[in-house]
């Protein structure tokens, strides 16, 4: 046999040899009575829902429909790429790069201004039954509350807010400060997220579910809680305000704590600064 016979030949076998992989899809799919519904027609009942009541609709609500006011036994891929053919698919929603999050870790607490915590507390207004927001920031190692809210709402913009207050009152910069909270959407908010990064501060989340790693924020709102707002009766938002932060004042400067060696926190901190106290580190 010549060469070019040989070729040919091949090159013949090529052409004809039927393409491999892939199935052929059909044109139609069956009813529920075993009749067939050609894809035009189907095309026309999605257009049909369109204008009627599944204007609204995406590829499953669609999906449900045909089995439902058809009767056609439909997969949900079929429908999506008809759809996509009719360029009847609603917009597909954008999701947002999440960064990674800093998950509390044991450490040892030396001083002030290292290690803060943060997180919120509710109370009733009993004049109209609604509630109101105490968000909170303490310092670790000498107990002291170094920033609260005190409002009918709380955001993320709110945290951000009593932060910058704190690092003014404290005067120091948020370069190395750890602020540690819960899971809660205001601590997880891009404003607080953002606000913290270009202050220095760096966040850390304690995992769901273990309220013990937060346990001296915790602690203060029982105290808030079992001193302050179980003893008194809030008719207005205004008197909510003026007693929280009159107890608080009340705490940072009066109270005895027993974890500050029987003193109050900002004589705490004044002995801690003034290098006449004993430096007890704190597990956190």
């Amino acid at each position: 046999m010549s060469r070019s016979t040989f070729y040919y030949r091949m090159k013949r076998r090529v052409r004809n040899q039927k393409p491999r992989g892939g199935r052929k899809i059909p044109g139609w799919s069956r009813t529920t009575d075993g009749r067939r519904m050609c894809d035009d027609e189907i095309r026309e009942y999605l257009l049909g829902f369109i204008e009627g009541d599944g204007e609204f609709y995406g590829y499953l609500k669609l999906t449900h429909a045909l089995r439902q006011n058809v009767g056609l036994t439909i997969n949900k891929k079929k429908v999506y790429r008809l759809c996509k053919e009719l360029r009847i698919l609603r917009p597909q929603r954008k999701l947002k790069p999440r960064l990674p999050r800093r998950l509390a870790r044991n450490c040892e607490v030396t001083g002030s201004n290292q290690h803060w915590a943060t997180d919120i507390k509710y109370g009733e207004l009993a004049g109209n039954g609604n509630f109101f927001y105490v968000a909170s920031i303490i310092d670790i190692f000498d107990r002291c509350i170094v920033g609260t809210h005190v409002g009918l709402r709380c955001e993320s913009k709110d945290i951000l807010r009593v932060l910058k207050e704190a690092l003014k009152s404290r005067g120091i910069t948020g370069k190395g400060l750890i602020l540690r909270s819960d899971n809660g959407p205001q601590f997880k908010g891009k404003v607080l997220g953002e606000g913290c990064r270009k202050l220095g501060v760096e966040q850390e989340f304690i995992p769901c579910k273990t309220p013990n790693m937060n346990a001296h924020i915790e602690s203060f709102h029982s105290i808030l809680e079992s001193e302050c707002m179980a003893v008194n009766r809030f008719e207005l938002f205004g008197d909510a305000y003026r007693e929280v932060h009159r107890f608080i004042r009340f705490y940072n400067s009066r109270r005895l704590h027993s974890g500050c060696g029987y003193q109050s926190p900002e004589a705490y901190y004044r002995a801690n600064r003034s290098k006449t106290a004993t430096v007890k580190a704190i597990a956190v």
